[in-house]
């Protein structure tokens, strides 16, 4: 009998180009951890399950950034050494704990910690062989899970000045994609679920070029143009869409908005290839994310916070939430798995609820979306990776909910209304105010300048126009202009959780930029390349070699 509801779990997996940018406490160590408690967890999970006879179903979106940096020669090592490192550590913390008669306790924790690095380095180099992204291509092309692809650079595409750039992120993602996965993609996660309408759209800033009203493309129209059938968004743009078809969802609570989806389409727009939207179930997945309402506050899952000072091991349990770090306890890795198992089933017993109760209202089958951060599941809540083991365990076993991949459900005969869907983005507020404010507005000056200033050498060196040489300078800017679109500079400039190294970072991809834009210009006056130029720009392609795979045609309309 088909199942009253389905289950989307979308794991949203990205950080930023730190590669080659320093290391600790920014930079390649970002990766490093990640690698290490949540890709390598995550993969063993999934490989768990296949092995009981369950298929995991889960979609995980892998931002291009993130495969360049996975998939580079440099990182093998880089990861090795990083967990060398952390088994020293562990040793040194425990020579030291014994030496100081602490609690044996926090010795056990030393060792074991020891012992978790160095188990996660024998499966990077024996289970995945050196490759997190072959290691994830495995299980795509054995029907495990599905991988989607997301913007390349995690640009914030509403707010880019030129539909080239936002069609210029997609564009080198999906050819990223295949490079990566030997495929083309189905879907793609849109950077922080960020949406833009088609309108008559200006800059929320006063710039010379893009302060003037000018009619841009909705997202989804340049989605739909390079074949990607569906993506994601926020909970509230269902609610606030105009819908184009006799069901009344308003009249129904709005705890019911997002269970359903539509085939997206802006008001003023004509396009026949709609890509489906799938929206974020809010109340239910705050159970799982949040740190102060959510299950990883529990006192006996592993604090995130409190490090030592000396070697930020973390050998401390949350206690409680709201308490000081100096009365955090000693963890204690025993008492979890219980806590894990009671979470895990209170997190179906909830779903079961909700979509039972749609399909009572409705008589509709729900499909309920639960997009996260992987980083929630082993870095964030270090028991994360274990709760989701246990939770598509149960999953598989409830006769009313089953976990489906997107694809899946949209092949299923599916068919979904159309709908007109506001602008905003899964941020606070739902709006864009995390990434456009008064301390990050200076940094979209810098991209609406680099962009205008792309355009018109572009314009101006065209195809017909422009030597070998200076396509090679226009390919590394564009790389530049790319790096500098990155979402995730203004997020943490907003959070002030790595201000600094943000701020740095894009303002050495503006100058980098500034520096080609202005060589191109320059070799197009003189028709040669200083020794002292060209070190500069060998230096900037080895800094920031992604993509190779690039070309100057994904800058078009």
């Amino acid at each position: 009998m088909k199942h009253p509801g389905k289950v989307i779990i979308n794991l949203h997996t990205h950080l930023p180009y730190v590669l080659h940018h320093g290391d600790w406490p920014h930079g390649s160590d970002w990766l490093c951890e990640a690698v290490a408690e949540c890709y390598l967890p995550l993969l063993t999970m999934c490989h768990e399950l296949l092995a009981d006879g369950i298929t995991p179903n889960l979609s995980f979106d892998i931002s291009p950034i993130l495969c360049e940096q996975l998939e580079h020669p440099d990182f093998a090592p880089i990861f090795i050494e990083y967990c060398n490192t952390k088994m020293a550590l562990g040793l040194k913390d425990a020579e030291k704990f014994i030496a100081m008669k602490a609690d044996p306790h926090q010795v056990y924790l030393a060792h074991y910690w020891h012992e978790w690095y160095l188990k996660r380095k024998h499966e990077f180099e024996h289970s995945y062989n050196y490759s997190i992204i072959a290691s994830f291509k495995k299980l795509q092309d054995v029907n495990a899970i599905e991988i989607l692809t997301c913007a390349a650079t995690h640009g914030y595409l509403p707010l880019l000045a030129e539909d080239k750039s936002v069609a210029l992120q997609i564009r080198a993602a999906k050819d990223n994609y295949v490079k990566h996965f030997g495929i083309s993609p189905k879907g793609t996660w849109i950077p922080e679920c960020a949406y833009r309408p088609s309108y008559e759209w200006k800059t929320l800033l006063e710039h010379d070029t893009y302060s003037v009203p000018t009619k841009r493309k909705g997202i989804e129209e340049i989605l739909g143009q390079e074949d990607l059938n569906y993506f994601f968004v926020d909970q509230q743009l269902f609610t606030n869409a105009q819908i184009a078809d006799k069901f009344p969802m308003h009249s129904l609570p709005e705890e019911y908005h997002s269970l359903r989806t539509f085939r997206v389409q802006s008001k003023e727009a004509q396009t026949d290839n709609m890509p489906i939207a799938f929206a974020r179930h809010q109340n239910i997945a705050l159970k799982v994310w949040s740190g102060e309402d959510g299950y990883p506050g529990d006192g006996n899952y592993l604090d995130f916070h409190k490090k030592h000072e000396q070697s930020a091991m973390r050998y401390w349990r949350v206690t409680d939430n709201k308490t000081d770090m100096q009365y955090k306890m000693l963890y204690k890795p025993d008492w979890v798995h219980e806590k894990v198992s009671l979470h895990a089933y209170h997190f179906i017993k909830s779903i079961e609820s909700l979509i039972n109760k749609y399909q009572h209202a409705t008589d509709k089958q729900a499909i309920l979306c639960l997009p996260f951060d992987t980083e929630l599941f082993g870095h964030w809540w270090f028991e994360g990776p274990r709760f989701l083991n246990a939770l598509i365990r149960g999953i598989y076993h409830s006769p009313y909910i089953s976990l489906e991949k997107c694809s899946t459900i949209i092949n299923d005969n599916h068919q979904s209304d159309i709908a007109s869907l506001p602008e905003g983005s899964w941020g606070e507020h739902g709006n864009h105010d995390v990434w456009i404010n008064p301390q990050t507005m200076w940094t979209w000056e810098k991209i609406y300048d680099a962009e205008c200033t792309f355009s018109q050498l572009m314009d101006t060196y065209h195809k017909d126009n422009r030597s070998k040489i200076q396509e090679r300078l226009l390919l590394q800017a564009m790389r530049e202009l790319m790096l500098l679109q990155s979402s995730d500079w203004q997020f943490l400039i907003t959070n002030v959780s790595a201000k600094d190294y943000a701020e740095m970072r894009f303002s050495n991809h503006y100058s980098d930029f500034n520096i080609l834009a202005n060589l191109i210009v320059t070799y197009g006056k003189s028709k040669r390349l200083l020794a002292a130029d060209a070190k500069i720009i060998q230096q900037i392609e080895v800094r920031n070699a992604v993509f190779p795979e690039l070309r100057l045609d994904m800058w078009s309309d």
